[in-house]
């Protein structure tokens, strides 16, 4: 057996290494579209809720708007009705006057025609009392165009206003997107400086296994490391190892910040050959169980539950997608990603 392995290592394959390196490049590039996609979302959503309350001020404005202008037609009817009772008063008047200089032409040398003389003073009493109610009228008029004015002052101060707070709206959101931008370029970069340090800790500790790899931006272990072929139970040899893990992992508790928010997927990964049994009816069900294994006795070990998340993906993300033992060993594997919560 030691002829065996001697032997493979003597044969150099490139071509495993050069699918990992691009299923590596490609896993990047994945996490980089989610994290810029999450960033989106949420900076999407704040701008929304600021885009609703300027939507509601917009429509604030609108209707002001259209109560000025309402006021301001009104304005202009009173004005015209003020026009038209002065040019009725000054016909008024000027009628007042051509009756006081008729009275004055009849008066000498008439005094049998005391009746035409009444008729008159009657037609003069009643055009004074047109001129009287015209009077009124135009001064009513003028208190009510004083009125209108007003509330068209303070109509146009409260579109003012509005559009003060518009702008000022408009200021805030740009600078709340900035704010945003910076602090979650600053949560990115702080939680891959963590994820360095933790890679760099978890290569000490894990230096000396070959079944234990880097691959991108996680570590993978072979599930012949902690599985038996078709079980889900963590197996003896495999226990030291994730015993590592779990002091990695503590450590990395105490040294993230309690505002970044940080957890630790577990994905469980399965070869391509069926599996069909009463405890897994498919793989997806015994790499689903697998990732929850480890999970479940990381939280023995003390390492908080809230930072842990597994997940099944059974044989539908294969490293190697060809079909031979090698491949179907290097399929089956446990990744762990540290990742943002």
């Amino acid at each position: 057996m030691a002829f065996a392995r001697a032997r493979r290592r003597q044969e150099t394959n490139y071509w495993p290494g050069f699918v990992d390196a691009l299923s590596s490049l490609l896993l990047v590039i994945i996490f980089m579209l989610s994290l810029f996609m999450l960033t989106q979302f949420f900076l999407g959503q704040e701008i929304q809720g600021r885009d609703s309350a300027l939507s509601r001020l917009n429509s604030q404005i609108a209707e002001l708007t259209e109560l000025l202008q309402l006021e301001r037609a009104n304005s202009d009817d009173l004005t015209s009705q003020l026009s038209a009772l002065t040019a009725t008063l000054a016909g008024a008047e000027a009628e007042n006057q051509n009756l006081s200089d008729r009275l004055a032409g009849i008066g000498t040398g008439l005094g049998d025609r005391d009746a035409a003389i009444a008729g008159l003073e009657a037609q003069l009493m009643d055009a004074e009392r047109l001129s009287d109610e015209a009077n009124a009228q135009v001064a009513l008029l003028n208190q009510q165009l004083a009125a209108l004015r007003t509330q068209i002052g303070a109509l146009e101060a409260a579109l003012e206003a509005s559009e003060t707070r518009d702008a000022e709206s408009r200021t805030q959101i740009a600078d709340l997107g900035r704010r945003l931008n910076l602090a979650l370029a600053q949560r990115v970069q702080d939680l891959s400086r963590y994820r360095s340090d933790f890679f760099g800790r978890l290569r000490e500790i894990l230096e000396d296994r070959a079944d234990v790899r880097v691959v991108g931006d996680r570590f993978v272990f072979q599930s012949e490391v902690l599985f038996d072929p078709g079980q889900a139970d963590i197996g003896a040899a495999g226990r030291p190892d994730l015993d590592a893990l779990a002091d990695a992992i503590l450590q990395l508790e105490t040294e993230i910040p309690p505002d970044i928010n940080w957890v630790l997927r577990i994905d469980g990964h399965t070869d391509k050959r069926p599996i069909s049994n009463a405890r897994f009816p498919s793989n997806w069900e015994l790499s689903a169980a697998r990732a929850i294994s480890v999970a479940q006795y990381l939280v023995s070990r003390g390492v908080s539950p809230n930072r842990l998340v597994a997940a099944g993906f059974g044989e539908f993300t294969p490293l190697d997608p060809a079909d031979n033992d090698e491949a179907y060993r290097r399929n089956r594997r446990i990744e762990f990603k540290l990742t943002e919560g």
